[in-house]
């Protein structure tokens, strides 16, 4: 007896009508679809990430967060849909990365100035053009340690702050960064901010900054992404706007307290839910 096959079942399915973001949008997101072992994680998602903005990305675990900068850069595949920066596909954008496991994320055989100057030498940057933008970055995040030595010679620190080096080498349009302090101690995580922050305020280079901590999320960004639970949705955005450089005074002020609070409200209902 053969089972009867309906062929509609297996009919590709539409790819969404693309509608550009609004004003001031740097990435679009539309439709975006993404199934693990036959769950949905994501499904129809859209989403507008604005130019030259900070934006955190926090929602409760297993929402998705990692995953969604990752398909937004390429490193994961997605089921459907469509993502565009500036109306550019991603072959056509250049990006920067920084992963939460510097260990990892570094060539143990390479010195650990050939690692930052990696993404330059396979845009095909003259030696000059290479030392040129090396010695802007050292100057730039203040280096004092040896960049002649190998990664696995230098602290966790060392290597985080070679790691985001690296992905601004090539002065990318949009820097992803997935939980960039994680593994880093106090003193080196403040280190770190500062650092961003004065490479944003200099370049505005658009960003989206993964974490698991509700302070850094709010004290780096413009605008807070909250995420629901799967299927992930947009639970919120919310701005903030207080002005730059951010310090450690900027903990105690009424817009970091009250946007902080809202986010932390927000974030327990979608974890009740």
């Amino acid at each position: 007896m053969h089972a009867v096959v309906n062929a509609n079942a297996y009919a590709e399915v539409p790819a969404p009508r693309f509608e550009p973001g609004p004003p001031g949008t740097h990435i679009t997101i539309r439709g975006l679809t993404k199934y693990f072992a036959g769950w949905p994680l994501y499904e129809n998602f859209d989403l507008d990430i604005p130019r030259h903005k900070i934006v955190s990305v926090f929602g409760p675990n297993g929402c998705g967060k990692s995953t969604l900068i990752n398909m937004i850069a390429g490193l994961v595949p997605i089921d459907r849909g469509e993502i565009l920066f500036d109306g550019k596909t991603l072959k056509d954008t250049k990006i920067g990365y920084v992963f939460q496991n510097y260990r990892e994320a570094l060539f143990p055989w390479m010195r650990t100035i050939d690692n930052i100057a990696y993404p330059l030498l396979l845009e095909g940057k003259s030696k000059a053009e290479v030392d040129r933008r090396m010695q802007e970055l050292v100057a730039s995040f203040d280096v004092k340690f040896d960049l002649n030595r190998y990664p696995y010679e230098l602290s966790g620190g060392q290597q985080q702050t070679a790691s985001i080096m690296r992905a601004l080498a090539p002065r990318p349009e949009v820097l992803f960064l997935d939980e960039p302090f994680s593994a880093l101690d106090f003193e080196m995580t403040l280190f770190i901010r500062e650092k961003l922050q004065e490479v944003f305020v200099q370049t505005g280079t658009t960003m989206m900054l993964v974490s698991h901590d509700l302070e850094e999320a709010v004290y780096l960004a413009d605008q807070v992404l909250l995420l629901t639970k799967r299927p992930t949705k947009v639970a919120e955005i919310i701005d903030y706007t207080d002005a730059r450089p951010r310090t450690v005074e900027t903990l105690s002020q009424p817009g970091f307290v009250s946007t902080k609070k809202r986010t932390l409200e927000i974030f327990q209902q979608e974890v009740r839910r």
